[in-house]
């Protein structure tokens, strides 16, 4: 992908594989600006670990994307695989530029190819077809195999995956790096919602030490959000 500055306002771009030109507001409101050292590092295929985070980050999104687009759970991890792949081959090349584009939105339009090239590969609605009934005789109704793409906004889709998956990351994230015990006192009290005086007698601690965990993994919680924020969008 090449972009390129327009006059009009908007980055011109070209996805390579599809031929398609992409136009992406160039409106600084409605882009976050991202910090390239993510980027820079993503250009390297050798660093694992940068890879392995950003698609810790990100398959979810792009998983959930394809799924709300009508597509089966098969359809779905092939998008993620050529999305990811798509990455990967135009990373080299990409020039980050935040004054005309967000990456944000970059992999945005890049998934949205993706999809469209599921979409394509089950071929044409048959018009001729009863509503509910399959061609094939299998079975599998006619509006349940091929989505209208039209009729799905796919950038708020896209906003309201983005900040779902952005915070499961952060909490994963959390979850790697905290002590074991921790994170299992922080993730009884929140999220399995047990009794703070039940969690400090499994693990014979005061009752407010329970409280002191979960207050700490939140702000460590809150604080990778705000990293990933910086680094991912």
């Amino acid at each position: 992908m090449h972009p390129q500055a327009s006059t009009s306002g908007y980055l011109v771009a070209n996805d390579e594989t599809t031929g398609h030109d992409l136009f992406m507001p160039q409106d600084a409101a409605e882009l976050i600006p991202t910090r390239a050292s993510l980027i820079d590092r993503l250009k390297n295929w050798q660093d694992q670990a940068s890879w392995q985070e950003f698609f810790d980050t990100y398959w979810k999104l792009i998983y959930g994307i394809a799924r709300k687009s009508g597509l089966t759970d098969f359809e779905a991890q092939d998008v993620v695989q050529e999305t990811m792949a798509s990455v990967a081959k135009h990373m080299p090349l990409f020039t980050y530029n935040p004054a005309i584009g967000s990456f944000k939105c970059w992999l945005l339009n890049m998934t949205r190819w993706r999809v469209a090239d599921q979409l394509r590969k089950r071929g044409p609605i048959n018009p001729h077809a009863r509503s509910g009934e399959s061609p094939s005789g299998t079975g599998t109704r006619e509006t349940e195999r091929v989505a209208d793409p039209a009729s799905l906004n796919l950038d708020e889709i896209w906003e309201a995956e983005w900040e779902h998956n952005l915070l499961a990351a952060a909490i994963t994230n959390v979850k790697r790096r905290s002590d074991p015990q921790k994170y299992q006192i922080f993730d009884l009290y929140v999220n399995k919602e047990c009794a703070p005086e039940k969690i400090a007698r499994i693990f014979n601690i005061a009752v407010d030490q329970v409280y002191l965990i979960k207050h700490r993994v939140t702000e460590l919680i809150k604080e990778e959000v705000k990293r990933l924020e910086k680094e991912m969008t």
